[in-house]
């Protein structure tokens, strides 16, 4: 991913995929905390188990997903301070901007949706917010997982700090499969495919 056009990065070329979220048992099943299921279950992929690293700043496995070599970060910190973190593990494997994948929940797409694009806006995502204030620009990828806009007038901001329903805590296990899924594309087949193969 050596430009915003590269398809590919090589085997021997690291990665980095963050999965966005809030630390601490109390918000483990929270809408705001979809990132962090994916990595967990990438982690359970790759076969290894997270441990704290990039000097305290965050939870991460070093391996290779699907012959690539990454490294995903749980970042030891609130959604609405993610941004040192995050500079801080990039920092730390210096890798390129390009070379990052931030997997987060998105309010603007229905539940079930799996959306891949490269920078743009935070639209809101208190998360992306502050990785555009900490990191060198937004030329990072994105894996956008939906969790729909709250049901009347519930504020946005409750919403995404509540549990899913019922109803689709029995499809969130296929959920983040997807978008598990669209981050092994994006890796080894580039932004393209990961795109027609999820849009």
């Amino acid at each position: 991913m050596t430009s915003p056009d590269a398809a590919v990065p090589s085997p021997n070329e690291l990665s980095v995929v963050i999965g966005l979220g809030n630390p601490g048992p109390s918000y483990a099943g929270n809408r705001h905390n979809l990132g962090v299921m994916v990595l967990d279950l990438l982690a359970g992929r790759i076969g290894g188990r997270f441990s704290k690293g990039a000097r305290g700043r965050a939870d991460v496995l070093e391996g290779r997903l699907a012959g690539q070599r990454v490294v995903l970060a749980k970042l030891r910190s609130y959604m609405n301070e993610s941004g040192g973190p995050a500079a801080a593990v990039l920092g730390f494997y210096k890798v390129p901007l390009e070379n990052l994948v931030v997997v987060h929940d998105e309010l603007d797409l229905p539940f079930g949706t799996v959306r891949l694009k490269r920078g743009g806006g935070p639209g809101g995502h208190n998360g992306l917010r502050s990785l555009d204030r900490s990191l060198s620009g937004r030329d990072y990828l994105r894996v956008r997982v939906g969790i729909g806009r709250p049901p009347g007038r519930q504020d946005p901001a409750d919403y995404v700090l509540r549990d899913f329903s019922p109803a689709e805590r029995k499809e969130l296990p296929l959920e983040i499969e997807r978008a598990a899924d669209a981050v092994e594309i994006l890796l080894t087949k580039g932004l393209e495919a990961a795109q027609n193969a999820f849009h």
